[in-house]
């Protein structure tokens, strides 16, 4: 946490934006700095992600389509078809709401992956866009949570050397 909360207000910014890209998240929490613990950055992360405005969470999911991995669960086991069934599902998804895909798979073991998220996207396509806005926001909010607080532990270990 001190790494985090010491380091300059460019280098926080850009920590937390590889954790949500929207620049109004980063923003808000690099101002709110010194934390004291890692409970309280990621209840202030939270609260800001609730906060996002719809032009935020396009940012935000926007800057996840850049992100150098392959569509969300293809490296996960499974058939041939099921890869095939994936990627046409992903297809879908982005031609209906004109973003990628985002779904937190956190505590979702690898076997079961391809199945979860094939599962996901094909019950969110049902949704009209407003109901997917919100659960995509949800569910971009838990990533970043994710990996706000890998972000953390990691410099925490890294200062520890």
């Amino acid at each position: 946490m001190h790494r985090f909360n010491e380091a300059d207000a460019g280098a926080a910014e850009e920590a937390l934006l590889a954790c949500c890209g929207s620049h109004r998240w980063a923003l808000r929490l690099t101002a709110h700095r010194p934390y004291p613990d890692i409970e309280s950055l990621l209840a202030a992360a939270s609260e800001a992600s609730y906060d996002l405005r719809p032009a935020d969470l396009a940012e935000a999911l926007a800057d996840e389509s850049w992100m150098p991995q392959p569509l969300l669960g293809m490296r996960a086991p499974g058939s041939q078809a099921a890869h095939t069934a994936l990627r046409a599902a992903h297809a879908a998804y982005e031609a209906r709401f004109g973003h990628v895909f985002v779904v937190c798979l956190d505590g979702v073991d690898p076997e079961e992956m391809l199945d979860t998220v094939l599962s996901s996207i094909r019950t969110r396509l049902a949704n009209d866009r407003d109901e997917e806005r919100l659960i995509s926001a949800d569910e971009l909010r838990r990533i970043a949570l994710t990996r706000l607080e890998h972000l953390v532990a990691t410099h925490s270990e890294a200062g520890a050397r």
